[in-house]
């Protein structure tokens, strides 16, 4: 799997296969053995195979969601401590904002 690419939940990329950078293997996709997805596509289906170039919308969403997660990663490094269970839910207790991620789909629509 390349720079940059997303593999899907519940995807399968089998041995020997190269996913290119860029590219999205769509969720429940089976990219079978030795199998070349190129750069900047997207595959789906069982097997996969190739369905389209992506937009450039659709790279920079993808980008975006990654941003989200390493930032998700770094903030829970930084606040990583051993904690006690809860015997109750405390009251009061802050809740984080999470950022607003747009779906892929609106990116199409754009």
């Amino acid at each position: 799997v390349q720079r940059d690419a997303l593999v899907g939940m519940n995807a399968v990329v089998m041995d020997e296969a190269v996913v290119g950078e860029q590219a999205i293997v769509a969720a429940c996709a089976f990219v079978r053995a030795g199998m070349q997805v190129p750069p900047r596509t997207l595959v789906a289906g069982l097997p996969a195979k190739v369905v389209r170039e992506l937009s450039p919308e659709e790279m920079a969403w993808k980008q975006a969601g990654t941003s989200t997660y390493h930032d998700l990663t770094r903030r829970s490094l930084r606040s990583l401590r051993e904690v006690s269970p809860l015997s109750e839910i405390e009251e009061n207790r802050p809740a984080l904002a999470a950022p607003r991620v747009q779906p892929l789909i609106a990116a199409r629509r754009a």
